[in-house]
């Protein structure tokens, strides 16, 4: 369920670029990865790396400099979603422990730590696409759990 509230706010988040400039969406920023575009591409790619781990497949590194508008970025994010979203509908308290080799860091982690960490990454990463939004004086993405539906499916 959560998984489905981090893709349904970045999708969100994704229709909300659509209404700044390229220069905003490009704008180097305080904080988080620097701009909207950076981002939005590092919660994409972060979230790809660490579900490849999971999944007992090596990691595919993105080239993040390929993707420059929202489109593309709305693109890559459907596309990789698509390739693990039935394998992550599958979860079970049983694969809780079951451990998982990431190898960009050396190291192993269980499934239950890495399906966490990869909600919370997300959700920390919308905390400072809000706050610039407001610095430009915009009203922010919610980030409401409630009243999305998501409790139904």
């Amino acid at each position: 369920m959560l998984f489905q509230y981090n893709w349904q706010v970045r999708e969100e988040w994704l229709q909300w670029c659509r209404g700044i400039s390229a220069s905003e969406l490009t704008k180097e920023r305080a904080g988080g990865m620097g701009s909207f575009r950076l981002t939005l591409l590092h919660i994409i790619d972060v979230e790809y790396s660490w579900v490849r781990a999971y999944m007992g497949k090596l990691d595919i590194e993105i080239d993040l400099a390929s993707y420059y508008t929202i489109d593309e970025i709305e693109d890559l994010s459907n596309k990789l979603q698509q390739e693990y979203r039935e394998y992550l509908s599958e979860w079970t308290h049983d694969i809780e422990n079951q451990m998982v080799y990431a190898s960009w860091l050396n190291q192993s982690f269980t499934k239950g730590e890495i399906i966490r960490h990869i909600i919370v990454h997300e959700i920390h990463h919308i905390g400072q696409l809000s706050i610039w939004a407001r610095e430009m004086e915009m009203k922010p993405v919610s980030a409401n759990f409630i009243d999305r539906g998501l409790a139904d499916k």
